[in-house]
């Protein structure tokens, strides 16, 4: 036979040419370059008229202030106070980590209503192109769907491809809250699918938050579907660095210190969601008990160890997810570093046998989407691990040699 252990492995060469591809794509468009300056956002000019804004004479606290203070200044308020506020500065309270969620709730409503009206507007424009005013009458509608009965918007912002976040469950009362952090191509127009459901931020988070009650029902959890920050379009330069992640790491963590309650906090994060979890760890609350990633392209991290955090990290990969032979490594900033499944990552590898491609870790039925639902209750000793051994479940509380395999 002969050998070729001289030679790169075969994934070293996939990572090679990668980057010779990043690398010219860097040269001729100009990646590098001094991005020019945007004009002023709605979601700026709420926080800018909320930074000038005075209440019975008073100037408002800095929205840029920690949680803790802005909590606290919206408990010292009179609901009328609060919901002239939240009727004020409908974008600036609906994404301030300290106000009140249901304020927050209220808030984004209003929000939503005011961004209808101006897609509304731009759909009767002549001065749009007739693509560009059928993508206002898109935008319309998406801003409608969010405003539906029973939606709990916690963040949204209209600029750009927007971004968002919902609440499932009774978030200021839960005793346990499950964050989703999805990846690429997440904006406000794949918030929600029709088609493949379960792909999508909403579905998966909706499909979450139905197998916890089922694993536990005696248990009042709460899910968020997070997509409130600006995630890659498509696999090309951004899904291949960190720009996009860190940027949203800052913002989770953000959200994290201002939920309400002291409740657990479980973190699902998936694809690229997970090096935004990586990049999050070493800075999470205390609160924050379990980092689960599936399809990860790696945590910008060697080991579980390096992620400096005192969660739990769990791991998953079905055998049809493209994902594998993605290059786990990380060469001048390309590349996300090691495979979170590998032995030697060290992270508590589960089972994900049913789930099928790169988005179907959430559909129901799957033992993948069962064993995040486990995680997110905390019954760590109904697990089912990757393997025919309890190596995954060992030393957590609640479980024991008998546990499922």
């Amino acid at each position: 036979m002969t050998s070729f252990d001289a030679s790169p492995p075969l994934n070293v060469w996939r990572a090679l040419l990668a980057l010779a591809v990043v690398f010219v794509m860097l040269a001729t468009t100009g990646w590098t370059a001094t991005r020019g300056h945007r004009g002023t956002t709605a979601l700026q000019a709420s926080l800018s008229a909320w930074g000038h804004g005075r209440l019975h004479g008073r100037p408002l606290p800095d929205p840029d202030t920690g949680p803790a203070r802005l909590a606290r200044f919206f408990a010292s308020l009179g609901a009328q106070d609060r919901d002239r506020l939240a009727h004020r500065y409908p974008l600036a309270v609906g994404n301030m980590n300290g106000a009140p969620v249901r304020l927050r709730y209220e808030a984004n409503r209003v929000a939503l209503g005011q961004a209808r009206e101006v897609e509304l507007k731009r759909t009767r424009d002549s001065r749009l192109t007739p693509a560009g005013q059928q993508d206002a009458g898109r935008r319309a509608h998406q801003f409608s769907a969010l405003m539906g009965s029973g939606r709990q918007i916690l963040a949204f912002d209209p600029e750009g491809s927007g971004r968002v976040a919902e609440v499932f469950g009774d978030l200021p009362r839960a005793g346990r809250v499950s964050v989703v952090v999805p990846g690429v191509d997440t904006d406000l127009s794949t918030f929600r699918r029709t088609y493949r459901p379960y792909t999508a931020p909403y579905g998966m988070a909706k499909s979450l938050y139905a197998a916890e009650r089922t694993a536990s029902p005696g248990t009042r959890t709460a899910v968020i579907a997070w997509a409130d920050y600006t995630a890659p379009s498509g696999l090309g330069v951004d899904a291949a660095t960190a720009m996009r992640a860190e940027d949203g790491a800052v913002r989770l963590n953000k959200l994290l210190r201002a939920l309400p309650g002291a409740a657990p906090v479980s973190l699902f994060c998936h694809s690229y969601g997970s090096v935004l979890c990586g990049l999050a760890a070493h800075s999470l609350p205390g609160r924050v008990s379990d980092i689960a990633v599936a399809a990860s392209p790696g945590m910008r991290a060697r080991t579980a160890a390096a992620l400096r955090t005192t969660a739990q990290v769990w791991a998953m990969r079905n055998a049809t997810d493209w994902i594998r032979d993605v290059p786990y490594l990380e060469l001048g900033g390309l590349g996300h570093g090691a495979d979170p499944v590998s032995g030697a990552f060290g992270a508590r590898v589960l089972s994900a046998r049913d789930a099928k491609g790169h988005a179907g870790y959430f559909e129901p039925g799957t033992d993948s989407l069962t064993n995040l639902a486990e995680i997110g209750v905390g019954a760590y000793g109904s697990v089912r691990c990757a393997h025919d051994d309890d190596g995954c479940r060992a030393g957590l509380p609640g479980t024991t040699t008998a546990g499922r395999a």
